[in-house]
């Protein structure tokens, strides 16, 4: 079924390259539900204040409704066809059989920054999406990082010479960068979770497993009765799963934030654990420490794998059961890689992020 749509959108997109391309029209595109926060947004907000563009943003989310997703096919894909630069979040399926212009501009934002677990053609693949993504990758005009020192991961996760890919920095770290600290954010997450007020937030952000058996035992790794009696009058555990796990409910004894902004969480929260998830990324860039909670090391290492030694690269102690997330809470170990980590993943720690990817791929005049 999904070759099918695949395919239909991209025969769609193809008969609408009959109209002339654009100069001043951005298509954003987002494969990736990145929240109100991510790249796409900031270059929108960004362009829609410097320059005259006609700017579109396009999400795959529409597919959940009938007519949405026959607006998406129709009017996105003549959109797209259409446009002279096309931002993505995400691998974008329909791109294999799609046929540029040769005056369009495609860019691959990335949803993510750094280089931490193995992803793209880096990974397993099955073979049809594989096939897929080299050739996606064919039409990319460009792909963003956040660091030279990780270009040849990138280049190597689309199939991309290395000099395609431009170490200019991910335009949604400007978010976090400009609003670290806001406690308007803090008051409003209160409102919203009163149980949570005066406490200190420890979230717990574990990534998917490839296996759904192995997505629905996340939870029963964490106690949240445990975790109550220890910390409970100074902290409070929040959960947010990953989009591809589903699990079993969240227990009532924690607060659930599955569906809420991951920017504005990594604002706010005091603490993170996770696994093998890239939102340590964004923990790393704030210098908020993190905990990394690796029940299954060993089995994920055999499945996915990472770009670079686990245990020696990651910015802060890694635990194998939940009293020992506990301990690390109580009593926090100094992790000496932290700032070599942050250092490693982000040429660029300042605001102007977005700036430099939009002088360098569409105008130097852009402010």
């Amino acid at each position: 079924m999904r070759k099918i749509i695949y395919g239909i959108f991209a025969f769609l997109f193809n008969l609408n390259r009959i109209f002339p391309v654009k100069e001043n029209r951005i298509a954003l595109v987002a494969p990736h539900k990145g929240g109100s926060h991510d790249s796409l947004w900031e270059i929108k907000d960004y362009l829609e204040k410097n320059g005259s563009y006609e700017v579109k943003y396009i999400s795959t989310s529409a597919l959940s409704s009938p007519a949405k997703a026959l607006k998406l096919f129709f009017a996105g894909s003549r959109y797209l066809a259409t446009s002279k630069y096309l931002f993505f979040n995400d691998n974008f399926m329909p791109m294999a059989s799609m046929n540029f212009s040769e005056k369009a501009k495609v860019i691959m934002l990335w949803h993510a920054e750094g280089a931490f677990k193995k992803f793209g053609l880096m990974t397993d693949l099955d073979p049809d999406i594989k096939r897929r993504q080299i050739k996606s990758g064919g039409k990319l005009s460009c792909v963003i990082c956040t660091s030279e020192n990780i270009v040849p991961v990138y280049a190597e996760a689309f199939g991309v010479d290395e000099s395609r890919v431009l170490p200019l920095g991910s335009p949604r770290t400007d978010y976090l960068l400009r609003n670290n600290g806001s406690e308007e954010l803090r008051k409003e997450f209160d409102k919203k979770h009163p149980e949570c007020e005066g406490k200190k937030l420890v979230l717990y952000a574990p990534t998917f497993r490839d296996n759904s058996e192995k997505d629905a035992e996340i939870l029963s790794h964490i106690n949240g009765g445990r975790f109550d009696s220890e910390l409970g009058g100074n902290y409070a555990l929040l959960v947010k799963l990953h989009p591809q796990v589903h699990s079993s409910p969240i227990p009532g004894n924690i607060t659930d934030v599955t569906n809420e902004d991951i920017a504005g969480l990594t604002l706010i929260c005091d603490t993170l654990i996770t696994d093998y998830s890239s939102v340590c990324m964004d923990f790393a860039l704030l210098s908020k420490p993190c905990i990394f909670y690796a029940y299954d090391l060993e089995e994920y290492e055999n499945e996915r794998s990472f770009c670079f030694g686990y245990k020696d690269y990651v910015p802060g102690p890694v635990v194998y059961d939940f009293d020992s997330v506990i301990d690390e809470i109580k009593n926090p170990r100094s992790s000496g890689n932290a700032e070599s980590f942050r250092k490693f993943n982000f040429d660029y720690i300042d605001c102007g992020n977005t700036g430099r990817v939009l002088k360098a791929v569409i105008s130097a005049s852009l402010q």
